[in-house]
């Protein structure tokens, strides 16, 4: 079982590339990175932006996914059918104004 912690987009549907992402290199690592695109079939942007993407995606797996094995399966199932409790405390303190906005009559004038 996986459980993605992160929404997951469908990959069928990819947006127009309007940024630009630029590094420095050196002529053989270059060169090393264009004989792996030609060897794929592809041109250099292509195989940076993909073999990046999954570079990340695998630095990020254990941030955004975990895998449990069957015991863990069972457990996660019981955790998350039990009602939600009743939190009191929580409750009023969701209720006080926010200390990180400050209310509208006390901004300074612009």
């Amino acid at each position: 079982m996986v459980v993605a912690l992160t929404s997951t987009k469908s990959q069928g549907h990819r947006p127009a590339k309007t940024s630009r992402i630029e590094l420095r290199a050196t002529e053989d690592d270059r060169d090393l990175l264009d004989r792996a695109a030609m060897a794929l079939g592809t041109d250099r942007s292509s195989f940076l932006l993909a073999q990046g993407r999954l570079a990340a995606q695998r630095v990020l797996a254990d941030r955004e996914q975990f895998v449990l094995d069957a015991d863990g399966q069972k457990e996660w199932k019981r955790i998350n059918s039990r009602p939600a409790r009743n939190l009191p405390g929580l409750a009023r303190l969701l209720q006080r104004p926010s200390p990180f906005v400050t209310p509208v009559g006390d901004q300074p004038e612009a």
